[in-house]
Parts: structure tokens; C-alpha cells; sequence
């Protein structure tokens, strides 16, 4: 879906690929990208599905965040999310590699029904939720 305005927008240059570096325009994000030793790489740098993981995780507050406060009630500053992303080939022979994504996401003090109820609300507002329906698995999980 296109957007109805423009916020903000992220500016970030690799080279290299999977054994390279990333870096923001701004300087704020510099990154030595290296395969985990699951992929064949050393380990010894990040790879883009940890960078998938920080980002959904983070965006997922923000928007658990959000809805909260549409809901006029306060996300406790405690709440967290163990984001998982997997990696592997497509199901069922298909060419290619695809992610599945699984969330689990703790709400210190908060009702289990609430809580449930505030990330599936938050599940259609995030935007990497939004970007990510019908094209990969996500799984939401409270703890």
C-alpha cells in the first residue's frame, strides 16, 4: 500500500553483501556484515536477519507503544520483545530463501487477556507488520 505521506526516510549503503559492511548516511549506524558459521561466514560481524530482528522488535514497541496510547492506558517502560528470525529455502521446492519471524513479547504487570488483545492491535499498525503480511510467517506469542 502506498503511503499517504512521507515521515521520514532511512538512507543505509552496503557493499559486499552478506561478507561487507552497512552504514547509514548519517553516520549513526556502521556495521562489519559477516554470514553466521550456520552460512559459512566466521561469525564475526552481524548479518542483515539480526539487523531484521533489532528493527522489528523495536518497531513492534513503538507501535505496541502507539496503540496504547490510543487506548489511553501506559505501556509499562519494561516491556520487551525476544524477536527470532529464521532463515532458510522456501517451502515445497519453491527457488529461493525466506524468513519467518517469531515475536515473543512480555508485558511486565499487564493482564494476559490485555496484553494479547494490545499486540494483536499493535500487529496491524506496525509497519514491518504491515510490510510483512501475507509474504512471511509471523508468530506473536505474550510470555
Amino acid at each position: 500500500m502506498a503511503l499517504d505521506k512521507v515521515i521520514y526516510t532511512a538512507h543505509a549503503i552496503a557493499t559486499g553483501g552478506r561478507d561487507g559492511t552497512a552504514r547509514s548516511d548519517d553516520g549513526k549506524l556502521e556495521v562489519k556484515l559477516n554470514p553466521p558459521k550456520e552460512m559459512g561466514g566466521n561469525g564475526n560481524g552481524t548479518n542483515p536477519e539480526q539487523l531484521f530482528a533489532a528493527g522489528y522488535a523495536a518497531c513492534f514497541i513503538g507501535a505496541m507503544k502507539f496503540v496504547a496510547g490510543t487506548q489511553k492506558i501506559t505501556l509499562p517502560a519494561e516491556t520487551t520483545i525476544n524477536s527470532s528470525v529464521d532463515f532458510g529455502p522456501r517451502v515445497g521446492g519453491a527457488k529461493g530463501f525466506s524468513i519467518d519471524v517469531t515475536l515473543a513479547v512480555s508485558i511486565p504487570g499487564m493482564e494476559r487477556a490485555a496484553a494479547e488483545s494490545l499486540v494483536h492491535a499493535a500487529h496491524e499498525v506496525c509497519p514491518y507488520s504491515n510490510a510483512t503480511r501475507g509474504n512471511i510467517d509471523v508468530t506473536l506469542t505474550v510470555v
